[in-house]
């Protein structure tokens, strides 16, 4: 069946309600109804219903102190059905634990999405000092280290096609925003085999990247190491976090069935 016979079948209702539960994808915890209102462009009745009937199953909640929306344990579960099915992250989970065994700093797996690296899952270091956990947030691909090493492998269309026409926000002093600079940095993750994000989208944060590839030789996913800035020198970047984020994604590669060299 074609995508323009698929598009005849979908029902106007339920397609709003999933706009409407992707809005809760940003930074804010909790939405009103104006807000959504305003966001969907949908009669403020509209948007009630929909909350009501998502409620009714578990999707959202009200805060009552608010009177604001937030997520509810349905989603919840939904998206841990989702993670717990991922051939990805069930062969990933070791592999994150032994990197943090061996530097004891933060361990991310993440893939690319629509243009935005999602992080999966985390083990986290035993260290006081450490950077928020990611897991469930999306971030432009671009300026961190696991989207980066994404971009590296796409086809040259792919990247004008992303960033060609779309400014780049500038998040740091350090964000590259300019196409050219962008492609020469991503000749260089070729070239030595993973990324840095020196303080790119949050400052004070630093991360190094490898890729993850399946049976297809295709990149499926990257494993981050992540932390403070202060801990991570470019010589330890270099000669200790590197060659660990580099052979364990390969490690994990040959799990997926990559070819082993």
């Amino acid at each position: 069946m074609s995508k323009k016979e698929k598009s005849e079948y979908i029902i106007q209702a339920v397609s709003h309600a999933l706009d409407l539960l992707e809005q809760f994808q940003g930074e804010e915890d909790e939405l009103g109804v104006t807000e959504l209102s305003n966001r969907l462009k949908l009669h403020k009745n509209n948007v009630f219903r929909l909350l009501a009937t998502l409620e009714s199953r578990g999707y959202v909640e009200q805060n009552k102190a608010t009177e604001n929306y937030r997520l509810g344990l349905k989603s919840l579960e939904l998206g841990q059905t989702f993670i717990k099915h991922m051939g990805l992250l069930h062969q990933a989970k070791p592999i994150l634990q032994k990197i943090v065994d061996l530097c004891n700093e933060t361990c991310y797996v993440s893939m690319l999405k629509e243009g935005h690296i999602v992080y999966l899952d985390i083990v986290e270091t035993t260290y006081t000092v450490r950077v928020m956990s990611r897991v469930g947030f999306r971030l432009p691909a671009y300026c961190t280290a696991a989207g980066k090493v994404h971009l590296a492998f796409l086809k040259e269309e792919e990247i004008e096609r992303l960033y060609g026409k779309t400014k780049m926000e500038a998040f740091t002093a350090n964000t590259i925003t300019g196409l050219a600079d962008l492609k020469k940095e991503l000749q260089k993750i070729r070239e030595i085999g993973y990324a840095v994000d020196n303080e790119e989208h949050d400052t004070g944060v630093c991360c190094v990247a490898a890729p993850i590839r399946d049976y297809t030789r295709r990149v499926v996913g990257a494993l981050s190491i992540s932390g403070p800035s202060m801990r991570f020198p470019e010589e330890r970047i270099v000669n200790e976090l590197a060659p660990i984020i580099i052979k364990e994604g390969e490690t994990l590669s040959i799990r997926l069935g990559y070819p082993a060299e």
